[in-house]
């Protein structure tokens, strides 16, 4: 991002652009560095080098000679909307695995969804991602593979491993059933090869309305994964597509797109995030009767990210954006790319964050604290001082001749006036900030009281005389008195608190906006309805600000440190020559913690302790978790004996371990077993999210038994809650208890299929945006958002969004 300005050391607006060659830590990457910076930009550290399991995986790969010796990885975003957080831990992994081994990263887009996609997203994700330091070695698409898949199609139609079902969609569902429900094979899953290829070649020509026929794989319908119940490979969508425009009508679906794309492209380690970890099986299936493969892809699994106070769901950044909830995608307080660096954050902080939280293997919600406490390490570095007054107090210093004005020189960088300095104008009559002053003020004021003397900050001690007051009794002014003496080479040091001021005149208007925690509550999707925990208080605008002269020339996309006050971003949009408006990144402290009575800043990640070179001791190791779980379990045969039945029933490892922690956990989980006998899944609820809801209370002491938590993973493995309403469900369950079915059908969760009811819910909902409705029947297409998030809203997000999207394009005509 360049920046505007007159350049040269210390120049306002400078920039450093430089690519940086280091090595990649966690399989993250510094790629390529890019510093907006202001005058006297901090060195970069190098990054050290550490592993983690996909970085083990990928050296006992090489070493074992797979591949070729070849690392190739893919980033597939879906251009339905802007990337956020939880994609940058992504991006970086995915680029950072095959940099430290000398591979290839594609970037692929995952268009097999007309309706969703449009080309400004393809445009912000590859800025997103150029941002980030990363540059592809290959820029691919889905719709470039259509062809490719659809032969592969055909081919499994003739070898007898597909067939054309021409159920309805609700059928097939049923048919599907569920975890504790076997599948019902379709009447038309015997139909002749001959028969299924020409009804899949009619689809492709058109023919066939859309929802009239699916092509399905013929697998296993007693499957105990209903993933693998004769899934479906193509569906028919008669919608212009963003590159193909109307050539196609019918479109893969992912699970058969996605392993194609993989081997079409060569990839070696297909890197997904934990929920897909399911969708495996299918994977290996469609590679294993379309190869041989040469490479053969392989699906890994990771944790993906989920952040304190933060929303990470498409559908619900779309929301906030169609219901100007936030000003856009690159809303300052969006968790999105374009939003992050709107309000300042650099690449290089979002990297650090990535290092400091890893790469894991079990879900669990990240402390937001963190991705703060790596911004706040960044942006010192590189953030020179300045001073800026956001709800000024007039002072007039009556001992200052009128008229006067000095320009005081003072550092960017507090003691480091090598880094280059600047002239602040001193006078009369100036601004220091209403907070900075007490009347009576409290034990320990360092600050402006009557009587009292403070340091302006980087120039003279003045001392309160007189309080101006309006016509209510309220301060309007100070009138204070200076001591000469007290400023420049050999003033003595009176070890008085300081404040930050600006003149009054020869200041400048900016408006400052102070951008907070987009959610007031730590997990908002949690929460029955996650508007309702929106912060009211995550953006104020200071409109009365004013800030130091040396700041108009402050280029879009510098970033600052106001003193006392925080980091600050000049606005890239919105700002002007001689005219800046600034945006907060973040306060100087974390006045989160600070209310939760909690340290204000996470601790650094300890370095791992090496012995010394001459072979002593270098002084006991800090025990892990896992080992202090390890030697439990080694004292105890009663959980040894449950590790070893836990891995017997397919656990991880890892899964294993944490539910062995104790006898309590093992004896929840156990009881969960009795009542859903499906170890896997009880297992990934357990450690992925309940353990996180619990928040360090054991098990036993939530409301939640474990045989209830057994009866709620079976609702969710039959089918009868969606992801978001599931999650709703455990928070309320561990918060109040109660039998998991009973409260789902309270609080209105359970999936709603019928499509009369789903219509019900639109026509409730349109009506009562009636004007919505006219203007978007008007023309204005856009509204076509906002209507559909308040359809999914009436049904309390129970329904799938395809049905609800289907019945309101119906509705609307």
């Amino acid at each position: 991002m360049a920046l505007r300005g007159r350049g040269g050391a210390g120049a306002i607006g400078s920039t450093e652009r430089r690519r940086v060659a280091a090595p990649a830590r966690l399989g993250y990457t510094r790629c390529m560095a890019e510093a907006s910076v202001g005058p006297g930009n901090a060195p970069r550290r190098e990054p050290s080098s550490s592993s983690n399991f996909l970085t083990d995986r990928v050296e006992a790969d090489l070493a074992e000679g797979k591949n070729g010796g070849r690392v190739v990885t893919r980033f597939p975003p879906e251009p339905n909307g802007f990337l956020h957080i939880g994609h940058a831990k992504s991006i970086l992994l995915n680029f950072g695995l095959a940099a430290r081994f000398g591979g290839q990263t594609h970037l692929r887009f995952d268009d097999t969804n007309p309706t969703t996609e449009d080309t400004s997203y393809v445009e912000a994700i590859e800025a997103d991602v150029r941002w980030l330091g990363c540059e592809w070695s290959r820029l691919t698409y889905a719709s470039d593979f259509f062809e490719r898949m659809y032969a592969c199609a055909e081919r499994l139609v003739r070898e007898g491993h597909a067939y054309v079902d021409t159920q309805p969609q609700e059928a097939i569902r049923e048919q599907r059933g569920a975890f504790d429900r076997p599948g019902v094979a379709s009447p038309f899953r015997e139909r002749p090869a001959e028969e299924s290829l020409d009804l899949l070649r009619r689809m492709r020509a058109g023919e066939l309305p859309d929802g009239a026929a699916v092509l399905r794989a013929r697998i296993d319908m007693a499957h105990p994964n209903v993933l693998m119940r004769d899934p479906l490979l193509y569906r028919i969508r008669h919608a212009h597509h963003h590159r193909t425009g109307d050539r196609w009508c019918i479109y893969p679906m992912y699970d058969f797109a996605h392993p194609l794309e993989d081997a079409f492209e060569g990839v070696t380690h297909s890197i997904c995030t934990l929920e897909f970890e399911s969708n495996r099986e299918l994977y290996d299936w469609v590679l294993d009767h379309l190869g041989p493969w040469e490479p053969r892809p392989r699906q890994y699994e990771f944790a993906r990210l989920a952040l304190g106070y933060t929303v990470l769901s498409k559908r619900k950044l779309l929301q906030l954006v169609n219901e100007k909830r936030v000003s856009g995608w690159d809303d300052p307080r969006m968790p999105t790319l374009a939003g992050l660096r709107r309000r300042g954050v650099t690449p290089e902080a979002l990297r650090d964050f990535a290092e400091l939280i890893g790469v894991a293997k079990n879900n669990s919600v990240v402390d937001i604290g963190k991705l703060e406490f790596a911004l706040r390490a960044d942006l010192e570095r590189r953030a020179p001082r300045a001073m800026a007054v956001l709800s000024p107090l007039p002072v007039e210093v009556t001992t200052w001749p009128a008229g006067r004005i000095e320009e005081l020189t003072l550092p960017w960088w507090p003691g480091e006036p090598e880094r280059g300095t600047r002239q602040v104008p001193f006078g009369r009559e100036l601004l220091i900030e209403r907070e900075d002053f007490a009347e009576d003020p409290p034990a320990g004021w360092k600050r402006l009281a009557p009587g009292r003397e403070v340091r302006l900050a980087g120039g003279y001690v003045v001392r309160c005389d007189e309080v101006v007051r309006g016509p209510a009794g309220e301060v309007k002014a100070l009138r204070v008195s200076h001591d000469p003496a007290s400023f420049g080479e050999g003033a003595p040091r009176r070890g008085l608190g300081a404040v930050h001021w600006v003149h009054a005149t020869r200041s400048l208007p900016a408006p400052v906006r102070l951008y907070d925690r987009l959610f007031a509550v730590a997990q908002p999707d949690a929460e029955p309805d996650f508007l309702a925990a929106l912060n009211p208080d995550s953006l104020t605008v200071a409109a009365g600000a004013r800030v130091e002269p040396a700041l108009g020339e402050a280029a879009p996309g510098t970033r600052w440190q106001f003193l006392r006050q925080g980091y600050f971003f000049a606005d890239p949009v919105d700002s002007r020559p001689g005219a800046p408006a600034f945006n907060r990144t973040l306060t100087l402290k974390d006045t989160w913690a600070a209310r939760a009575a909690k340290p204000a800043e996470p601790p650094p990640p300890k370095p791992r302790r090496e012995a010394p070179a001459g072979g002593g001791e270098a002084g006991p190791a800090r025990r892990s978790r896992a080992d202090a779980r390890a030697e439990q379990r080694a004292a105890t045969p009663e959980l040894a004996d449950r590790f070893a039945r836990y891995r017997g029933l397919g656990l991880s490892e890892e899964d294993a371990d944490v539910l062995t922690a104790d006898l309590a956990t093992a004896g929840y989980f156990d009881a969960a077993l009795a009542a859903h006998p499906r170890a896997a899944s009880v297992a990934r609820w357990l450690t992925n999210d309940l353990l996180g809801l619990a928040q360090g209370r054991e098990l036993a002491a939530l409301p939640l038994d474990g045989a209830a938590f057994g009866r709620f993973v079976a609702l969710v493995d039959a089918g009868r809650l969606p992801a978001a309403a599931a999650k709703a469900l455990l928070a309320d369950l561990v918060a109040r208890g109660g039998e998991p079915a009973a409260r789902m059908t309270e609080l209105g969760l359970e999936r709603i299929d019928d499509r009369g009811a789903v219509a019900a819910a639109v026509e409730r909902a349109l009506a009562a945006r009636a004007a919505e409705v006219e203007r978007y029947r008007a023309g204005e297409k856009k509204l076509f958002g906002f209507l559909l998030g308040a359809a999914m809203r009436e049904t309390q997000g129970s329904a799938d969004p395809a049905l609800v999207r289907s019945v309101l394009q119906e509705q609307l005509g």
